[in-house]
């Protein structure tokens, strides 16, 4: 398990997506971010905004609450 905010946050993002059955690249265009921002995202590289957060959260289709439940 991640241990770091990022790299947990970065895993709730990407079991979520898994769940919806989206690659990482559809993912990433459904997003308007390039699939490498993606993919640091994801594995906790990246510290997305507050604006990416949403953006994420929209893509996912679900509430912003549901991307820090449990973190």
């Amino acid at each position: 398990m991640p241990t770091s905010l990022r790299h947990r946050f970065g895993h709730r993002v990407r079991a979520l997506r898994l769940a919806t059955g989206m690659t990482q690249e559809a993912f990433a265009d459904r997003c308007g971010f390039a699939r490498t921002y993606m993919s640091r995202i994801e594995t906790g590289g990246a510290n997305p905004s507050l604006d990416a957060i949403k953006t994420l959260a929209d893509a996912l289709k679900v509430e912003l609450s549901v991307l820090f439940a449990d973190l």
